[in-house]
């Protein structure tokens, strides 16, 4: 398992990890679906088995549930994988998201995750969103605040532009961001990775494989099958018209570049992103034990420039 240091945190991280959001189920206004605790489980300690040495999570995904399987999954296991986990989208009525980035709801949210995860201190506490804007100063300071105090060892954010990024760091240092970054999400290369890269701020990235769209296994006749509680069947761009069709033909070239080096379509999304000098680490949401060793090929997988002309068309 190939690895890269997280930005200048002295973390080496492997360049896959666990991405735990489908972990927290369906019930809540973001879930994926249901989804069975045991098989989450199984495929945490798959992917530990070969290599792969941290998990991210939130304090959102099924408010404190994807945590909470986390916190059994990795109980005995040694070593520990890392842990990176998010706040400040605490729990709203009726099992509904709201956004916060006041301190006092930052450091709720923090033990809550800390009990869940069976932890004294996280590798990493992320700020989730950068939600209400007016609080981000706020937030940040509270992140820094917690490190000192030993409850997280490292800090990061997710999902910041380079404007508040900077706000950010005339606090404390940014130690990582967490962007979206894939194939059918490339809006973080005009400014974002740039930035970090010449800041030696680590980045892990979410969604390389574009929520599922670039497995290889979605086609029109499942995406409508889908079912009501999965957030992709109506908050998804890419999984309509006018994207979709663009996003299937897409996926087409990656399968051609995937049967030549002979691993899956997904691991080619992966490998697609890891090839950016910005990015240390990209998650992937493995659900399942068998969905893990197809897409863990992308940390060793190098594109050639005849794979890179034929995946961009």
């Amino acid at each position: 398992m190939r690895s890269a240091e997280l930005g200048r945190t002295g973390l080496e991280i492997s360049r896959v990890g666990v991405g735990a959001w489908a972990m927290g189920g369906a019930e809540y206004d973001w879930g994926w679906g249901e989804q069975h605790d045991e098989d989450s489980i199984a495929a945490i300690h798959h992917a530990h088995e070969l290599g792969v040495n941290w998990i991210d999570t939130a304090a959102q995904y099924g408010f404190g549930h994807s945590e909470a399987v986390v916190g059994r999954a990795i109980a005995g296991l040694d070593p520990r994988p890392l842990v990176f986990t998010k706040g400040g989208q605490p729990e709203g009525p009726n099992r509904t998201t709201i956004q916060s980035l006041k301190a006092g709801s930052l450091r709720r949210e923090l033990e809550g995750s800390l009990e869940r995860l069976g932890l004294d201190a996280l590798d990493l506490y992320q700020i989730h969103w950068p939600i209400p804007d007016e609080e981000v100063e706020e937030g940040w300071a509270a992140l820094a605040g917690l490190k000192e105090e030993g409850l997280v060892r490292h800090v990061g954010v997710s999902n910041f532009s380079v404007a508040q990024l900077e706000r950010a760091q005339a606090i404390a240092p940014v130690e990582t961001l967490q962007p979206p970054y894939s194939l059918i999400q490339r809006g973080a290369e005009r400014e974002i990775l740039p930035y970090c890269e010449e800041h030696g701020i680590g980045v892990i990235v979410y969604s390389p494989m574009g929520s599922g769209m670039l497995t290889g296994s979605m086609t029109r006749e499942r995406i409508a099958e889908l079912p009501d509680d999965d957030w992709r069947r109506t908050r998804a761009l890419a999984f309509r018209e006018p994207r979709l069709s663009r996003n299937l033909e897409l996926v087409e070239r990656l399968k051609r570049v995937a049967e030549r080096h002979g691993v899956a379509p997904g691991a080619v999304a992966v490998a697609w992103t890891l090839r950016n000098p910005a990015v240390d680490g990209a998650i992937a949401g493995f659900r399942r034990p068998e969905q893990v060793d197809p897409i863990v090929a992308a940390a060793a997988l190098e594109l050639s420039d005849e794979d890179l002309a034929e995946i961009d068309g």
